[in-house]
């Protein structure tokens, strides 16, 4: 069976948390987490961030990440027992539109990187603040594609494979500029702003990052682009690369607000 639109691998979130690691960080803090609360993380993949998280909340607390694919929840268990945190975290399967869990169950909650994969990011948001306990933070992180860039002579082909890669090649790739219109409709207190710019040096690690053999297949299918202009691209970069002056970025927002008192 093929691979949904925007699926990404474990070993892809991986690599993405390296270059990632201050935002997550950011939103670590940005949940107000203390010792002995309940956590959740929406769309948990592989624990790459509820193993972290374990260490904030300590013995006394309880972290849990739900996802819909159950092989990165299998994933997320083993690296839990590996990481000797299996008492304190557990992750299930479920549906990120229809959380399985009682109102008001976690202290605070986060997701980060899957507003972007979603149809419907508003449900989504609205479970996150549901399952939040009055007074706690939700927090969402994501990128915009819109703004992915890299520094080439070829620019209109550039641009055009950035279109794709934003409208084409995932379900909401302009997310990350969507996220403060989503909390304020969700009446949330005390909102949080921020936006962090990524740059990548290395011309391998972006074309890992930003998937460009999955863009360049779509536009090519498409006509976006022809394969002789994929091939000036590609030289072009690849002499950047080699006098080492590659560069390319994107942009990643996080907004958090509390869930309101009353």
């Amino acid at each position: 069976m093929s691979e949904p639109r925007g699926y990404v691998s474990s070993d892809y979130l991986q690599i993405t948390a390296k270059v990632t690691e201050q935002v997550k960080r950011r939103s670590y803090v940005a949940m107000g987490i203390g010792p002995g609360q309940k956590v959740l993380d929406v769309g948990c993949g592989p624990g790459t961030d509820t193993i972290p998280l374990a260490q904030l909340v300590g013995d006394g607390g309880r972290v849990v990440g739900v996802d819909w694919d159950q092989e990165m929840i299998d994933e997320a268990n083993r690296k839990a027992m590996e990481a000797g945190v299996s008492p304190i975290v557990a992750h299930k399967r479920g549906d990120a539109t229809a959380l399985p869990f009682d109102s008001g169950e976690f202290d605070s909650c986060r997701s980060e990187r899957l507003f972007q994969h979603l149809h419907n990011p508003e449900a989504t948001l609205s479970e996150m603040v549901r399952v939040t306990k009055r007074g706690g933070w939700v927090v969402v992180v994501d990128t915009d594609w819109g703004t992915a860039s890299i520094d080439t002579s070829e620019e209109d082909i550039e641009r055009r494979l950035a279109r794709v890669q934003a409208e084409r090649c995932l379900n909401n790739g302009y997310s990350g500029r969507q996220l403060y219109r989503l909390f304020r409709t969700e009446s949330l207190d005390s909102l949080v702003l921020e936006a962090f710019a990524l740059p990548v040096l290395s011309y391998p690690l972006a074309r890992k990052i930003g998937r460009y053999d999955i863009i360049e297949r779509e536009a090519l299918s498409d006509g976006v682009v022809t394969a002789e202009e994929l091939d000036l691209l590609h030289a072009n970069l690849e002499h950047l690369e080699a006098e080492g002056t590659f560069f390319s970025m994107a942009s990643m927002v996080l907004v958090g607000g509390r869930v309101p008192e009353k």
